[in-house]
């Protein structure tokens, strides 16, 4: 039986191995490498999906499973006809399994072989999520791609700490493959995790590919730790991914690490960060980012960037966003979050062209150079 979720390479940079593909899904086709942006409670906070389609150019959005289980709950998505209907989203969704979510905002967690026994973030109650569970929660939401339950290792662990955590990732990996029904609908991806020892990362990848799932994703890295390590791990693990299936980087997306990313072979990131500084008063250009908050901008009758297609650059000043968001007016949040959103989706389009050319190594230095990246 044909997986929901297939993957087809189209070229590779010969300058830097970079991946140019496809991944078919029910819900369209995602051309790769590809930024997702993040809708956590089903919804990228301020956007419309019709702006998210129409200005941003998103393929495809991701949502959390731990914030949809706790408000409204699976079971009402379910009712609703699943998470597409329920938000009015038309293309492909991937959903993560809580994990980090459970890990990073519980104060008080057990975590044992069966599960992690957690209290809400929102008022306290006790919850239970074990593979069998996130799969059934995964399944209520209807995601195209879901993610399999994962332990996320704090930066930094000890040796023995991350050698535990992963060995227990695999075996949840396992029996979320088996708990895992709706197969021809969904596609379970399964998270390489091991820290940032290479043994580890090396061990995990062998584990989870001998399951031979529809896809890979890396997890446990951008979680803290300096540049010089995260691409380190990066590009250790990437090449151990299999070819032939979609390869997925969590929880990225600063302009350099999606550049990164792209020439390690990865295929899809994601990451709140666009939206995050926007509600900052911050906007990524071409050439670096502007804190449009700042004085500076106070009398600045210029687009956010004058190379940016997006609807905010093409009727907005530096100027009035600046009043917007010093006012605390919505409305300021708003066009900064289609800017950064269509930015990250410009500069994945950029990415895609240069692979198909086997210039991506040249675009990177003009890139960092142009935007203030130190190499």
């Amino acid at each position: 039986m044909k997986p929901a979720v297939t993957y087809e390479l189209i070229h590779e940079c010969k300058q830097t191995g970079a991946r140019r593909g496809v991944v078919h899904t029910p819900h369209g086709d995602i051309q790769t490498p590809v930024f997702m942006p993040v809708g956590t409670q089903g919804t990228v906070k301020s956007m419309t999906p019709e702006e998210l389609k129409e200005e941003v150019k998103a393929q495809i959005i991701l949502s959390n499973t731990y914030h949809l289980y706790l408000r409204p709950g699976n079971k009402i998505v379910k009712e609703a006809g699943g998470l597409h209907k329920f938000m009015n989203w038309d293309r492909a969704i991937l959903t993560d399994c809580g994990g980090f979510q459970v890990f990073s905002l519980s104060d008080l967690r057990t975590i044992t072989e069966d599960g992690v026994e957690f209290k809400s973030h929102l008022d306290g109650s006790k919850h239970f999520f074990s593979p069998e569970k996130v799969m059934e929660i995964e399944e209520d939401l209807g995601a195209d791609i879901i993610m399999s339950f994962d332990e996320c290792c704090p930066y930094p662990s000890t040796y023995e700490y991350t050698k535990q955590s992963m060995e227990r990732t695999t075996r949840w990996a396992k029996r979320c493959k088996e708990a895992h029904k709706n197969t021809e609908k969904q596609a379970l991806f399964g998270i390489i995790q091991g820290g940032f020892y290479e043994d580890l990362r090396k061990q995990s990848a062998e584990d989870l590919i001998k399951l031979d799932l529809p896809g890979y994703a890396i997890g446990g890295i951008s979680v803290g730790e300096p540049k010089e390590e995260f691409l380190k791990i990066l590009r250790y693990t990437a090449p151990l991914m299999p070819k032939d299936k979609p390869r997925y980087l969590m929880g990225v997306g600063s302009p350099d690490y999606l550049i990164e990313a792209a020439i390690a072979g990865i295929d899809m990131c994601d990451c709140v960060l666009p939206t995050r500084i926007a509600r900052n008063g911050t906007a990524m250009t071409w050439n670096g980012k502007v804190v449009v908050r700042n004085a500076t901008y106070e009398r600045d009758w210029s687009p956010l960037d004058a190379e940016c297609d997006c609807y905010t650059c093409r009727n907005y000043t530096r100027a009035y966003i600046r009043h917007l968001i010093k006012a605390n007016e919505i409305l300021g949040v708003r066009l900064l979050s289609i800017h950064n959103l269509r930015f990250l989706t410009k500069l994945m389009e950029r990415v895609k062209i240069e692979i198909e050319r086997d210039n991506l190594g040249n675009f990177k230095e003009e890139f960092y150079q142009k935007y203030g990246y130190k190499k």
